[in-house]
């Protein structure tokens, strides 16, 4: 037990023991500056200097075009060329159903399997007929809490 109270006083005289660092010119043996340093302020001083630039390397990877050239980074032209190759294909494929649904109706109508609608003509004259006045376009409960929350949405848009 006493043997590392003793260990421990050691190391402890040993970090907090002072030294002087003196930086001389060589011509003239003129001295330029001096530190009054100990291994405890080295030591801290070496931890913060390592954070700092871990931390700054990261900042400088992660916020610039810097992290292109790691690989399993994709480039920026690469992600918009991939988005705008996603739209064209969502366009292509509902064309392309629009193309196979008209060629279907084509062929029914090749192959004879149209089958015929029931056509009412007097439903349709009615309908022509009907008066325009008749129809109620107040607005309802549902329609005017909807225009009220629009108009307050609204309210400081320009």
């Amino acid at each position: 037990m006493a043997q590392k109270g003793k260990r421990r006083k050691k190391f402890r005289k040993k970090l907090l023991h002072k030294y002087r660092l003196v930086v001389l010119n060589e011509a003239t043996f003129e001295e330029r500056f001096s530190f009054k340093l100990n291994r405890l302020n080295v030591f801290v001083f070496s931890t913060l200097f390592a954070v700092f630039l871990i931390a700054f390397t990261t900042i400088l990877i992660a916020f610039t075009p810097l992290r292109e050239y790691i690989p399993g980074y994709s480039s920026t032209s690469l992600k918009k060329q991939a988005v705008n190759l996603t739209f064209k294909t969502d366009s292509l494929q509902q064309a392309l159903s629009v193309n196979d649904q008209y060629i279907a109706s084509i062929r029914k109508v090749l192959t004879g399997d149209v089958k015929t609608v029931d056509f009412n003509r007097d439903s349709v004259l009615e309908a022509a007929q009907r008066d325009v006045q008749v129809v109620n376009l107040s607005p309802s409960r549902q329609d005017s809490i909807l225009r009220e929350f629009v108009s307050r949405d609204d309210k400081y848009n320009p």
